[in-house]
């Protein structure tokens, strides 16, 4: 006994002592023994869980994960723990910026006369949700406790707002490190866990999000219940937002073009010369009579080649996947919405198979490239539909010998700031479900296209000519074109050998404004022409109508979002968009569906159609500041400059105060009496009403008149006036085809 009492501590002994006179059965050595044992065990727990870090992650399911790599493995309710760490989590944001009438009862009931509301100092509070109240109550207890944190959340400025929000709100006092990684494999946690960064450092990040959504709520919360009071019928509320309304604006303003276009009829010129037709250089006629001189012209006259050129040239593969253009080409190939796109690629960042996915780069940083070959042999083992789909076309790229190459188009420290591009880890893909599956397999072959070399391709450009005679007897020459490409080694385009619309792979979205598009080169081979040959060709004059531009789709629409500063003429705010667009990547899908939501928009097929609500809704706001891009602009450029330590977050809050005592003031002043019709789930039910649409003519092309003739028997007949055109049917009256030669025909429908 007294050798095992010189090996323990005297705090040790001083408690057994104290200990053991109050309990009255007589002691032996071996009780003493055992009690001592038990203070000895009892001190050492102390000592193992005196120092506790606390780990708290965006998610359940992400917290697991860190939970199993740093070994906290034992389970609690809403926490992991083990290994000196305490793992937990939130669900997204578990705080919020508060209600106005959390300021003041004053701001509870809607009043035009509380307007502006504008708090002196923003505060949070819990979201009203019984499951994260409880969460929270676990969050808090373990940071009061906590000797250090490890903020795990989402490593961009929407997860630092998430997790500094519930650091705030459970008064946490103890020191922060931040854990900033962009893939979840097991590889990237124990490093990013050595790297740890402190907190500091991303102070500019979160006061740019803490600006961002203070300036949402004193736009939103105020314009909202401004809109609504003064033009809402009590009815619904009007939803104004600085990115949802320049969205809906945009999709109005399209809809409009759409619904005032006025097509108009033109003739183009070509010719067929040993089965290839060439179209005449000189462009479309406007007038039936024009083209049909030049037709005329030349025929029966021989045709002549007069320039055969090849230029060779290459086509790099396409970009890798920023989160805009996955969702785009989701869109376009699987007709996924932007949400379901989003909540495919976080599940499959989630299931350790991409990386992470709000990003606004397709580049990767220089100390990935050392990786790809891991990368690339873990894609080449995936199964999809018990297939190994990318193994051929990894092996065809192993089978050159060559060193990966590191292409500046593709590894660019310069061009990604917080997260690279979206690509593969390399974990192997298992039970995966069909819609998880055509993801991956967008983002896997873009991946291993990236390492392939450029297509190579030859254009073939033949010019030819046939001289005629005018009605003056005057020697008239009129010049024809064709272009053919041959691909000559398909290179990065052996990738999508087996896809239905590999040639589209690379391909940018169609110009559709202004009814102009870019110049199509048919991928395919011409009969080989040499300068100066001759003979008989076949001329055609073929009547076309302009079309109107098209409707925007999510796709279109997240381009013309992300490319949002070709809408703003100031420069320096147009730049400030060129990098941002308007909305976040991560916010872009949520944006469009708040649209839906709020019954502003619907889908026809795969069409966004503006409602009534919608466009009356815009038609209304006349501060075109609110229902523009450059809102944003200015928005993203101070945001930026505030990230950048650049701008002060107070002059940014300050500047919006005066903007929306502007708006405020100018909305009461308005003495209209105008108001924005709602529309109800049972009107999205209905079918929308048929409209006197202009495709029609543009569907018909040449037969455009035959067509109109079957719908009004008034349309087509000789004019009464010119006897040179034809009826056409406008708006409110009939007119004459020859208007623009100076018929000035006119039957109103009511006098008919």
């Amino acid at each position: 006994m007294k050798v095992l009492a010189l090996a323990i501590e005297p705090m040790f002994i001083f408690k057994a002592i104290f200990f053991i006179p109050h309990i009255k059965k007589k002691k032996t050595d071996g009780d003493i023994l055992i009690i001592l044992l038990y203070l000895c065990t009892n001190k050492q727990k102390k000592t193992e869980q005196k120092y506790m870090i606390v780990c708290i992650a965006e998610k359940p399911s992400v917290a697991k994960d860190i939970a199993r790599i740093i070994g906290a493995t034992t389970a609690h309710d809403g926490y992991m723990e083990g290994n000196g760490y305490q793992v937990t989590w939130t669900f997204g944001h578990l705080c919020e910026l508060k209600e106005p009438d959390d300021y003041t009862p004053m701001w509870k009931r809607w009043s035009l006369a509380a307007l502006p509301m504008i708090p002196q100092r923003f505060g949070i509070k819990l979201i009203n949700d019984e499951g994260i109240k409880r969460q929270f109550g676990t969050i808090e207890r373990l940071m009061q406790k906590a000797d250090s944190i490890i903020n795990c959340g989402d490593a961009g400025q929407e997860g630092e707002l998430i997790q500094r929000w519930v650091m705030q709100k459970a008064q946490a006092k103890c020191p922060v490190k931040r854990l900033w990684i962009s893939s979840m494999t097991d590889e990237a946690i124990r490093q990013g866990f050595q790297e740890l960064k402190d907190q500091n450092e991303y102070q500019p990040l979160y006061l740019a999000g803490l600006s961002r959504a203070i300036g949402d709520w004193i736009l939103g919360m105020n314009a909202t219940r401004l809109y609504t009071l003064k033009y809402g019928q009590n009815r619904q509320v009007l939803s104004i937002g600085r990115v949802q309304t320049p969205t809906l604006a945009l999709i109005v303003n399209r809809q409009k073009e759409i619904d005032n276009f006025e097509p108009e009829p033109y003739w183009v010129l070509a010719t067929i010369y040993r089965d290839t037709q060439f179209t005449a250089t000189s462009g479309k006629f406007t007038s039936k009579e024009e083209g049909e001189k030049a037709f005329s012209t030349i025929a029966g006259k021989p045709f002549t080649v007069t320039s055969v050129t090849k230029k060779k040239g290459t086509e790099a593969p396409p970009h890798l996947y920023d989160l805009t253009s996955l969702q785009v080409d989701c869109n376009k190939k699987f007709s996924y919405s932007a949400d379901m796109t989003l909540k495919l690629i976080q599940s499959l960042y989630e299931k350790k198979l991409t990386t992470y996915p709000r990003v606004d780069t397709q580049f990767l940083t220089d100390d990935i490239y050392p990786k790809c070959p891991q990368i690339l042999n873990g894609v080449s083992q995936a199964k999809i539909n018990s297939q190994q789909k990318y193994l051929p076309i990894i092996q065809q790229l192993a089978a050159t010998g060559k060193k990966l190459p590191k292409s500046k188009k593709v590894f660019d420290n310069s061009k990604v700031t917080d997260h690279h591009a979206i690509i593969p880890t390399g974990v192997p893909p298992t039970g995966l479900t069909d819609l998880e599956a055509n993801v991956y397999d967008l983002i896997a072959k873009r991946f291993i296209s990236v390492f392939y070399p450029d297509c190579k391709f030859s254009t073939t450009t033949v010019m030819g000519e046939v001289i005629g005679e005018d009605a003056d007897q005057q020697q008239q020459k009129i010049e024809f074109k064709v272009s053919g490409k041959e691909i000559l080694e398909p290179g990065w385009r052996d990738v999508y050998a087996k896809d239905n619309n590999n040639t589209k792979a690379n391909e940018d979205e169609e110009a559709d404004n202004n009814n102009s598009k870019k110049e199509n080169v048919e991928e395919r081979t011409l009969p080989t022409f040499v300068k100066g040959e001759s003979g008989d060709h076949k001329p055609t004059l073929t009547e076309k109508w302009t079309t109107p531009p098209k409707y925007y789709t999510e796709a279109s629409l997240l381009r013309a979002m992300e490319t949002a500063g070709k809408f703003v003429e100031d420069e320096e705010l147009r730049a400030a968009l060129k990098e941002n667009g308007i909305g976040r990547p991560s916010s872009r899908a949520g944006i469009i569906e708040t649209l839906f939501k709020r019954h502003y928009i619907r889908r026809q097929r795969k069409n966004l159609v503006a409602t009534p609500t919608g466009i009356e809704l815009i038609d209304t706001i006349n501060e075109e500041l609110l229902k523009s891009c450059e809102l944003t602009g200015i928005w993203e450029k101070k945001l930026r400059d505030i990230e950048h330590k650049t701008y002060d977050p107070a002059d940014f809050i300050n500047g919006l105060k005066e903007q929306i005592n502007q708006i405020v003031k100018d909305v009461l002043s308005d003495n209209s009496a105008r108001h924005v019709t709602i529309t109800t789930d049972e009107d999205l039910k209905k079918k929308p009403a048929a409209k006197k649409s202009t495709t029609k003519k543009t569907a018909a092309a040449p037969n455009a008149t035959n067509t109109q003739t079957a719908e009004d028997p008034m349309v087509g007949k000789p004019c009464p006036l010119c006897g040179k055109g034809t009826i056409i049917k406008g708006k409110t009256a009939y007119g004459c085809s020859n208007w623009k030669e100076g018929c000035q025909y006119r039957q109103p429908f009511d006098k008919l």
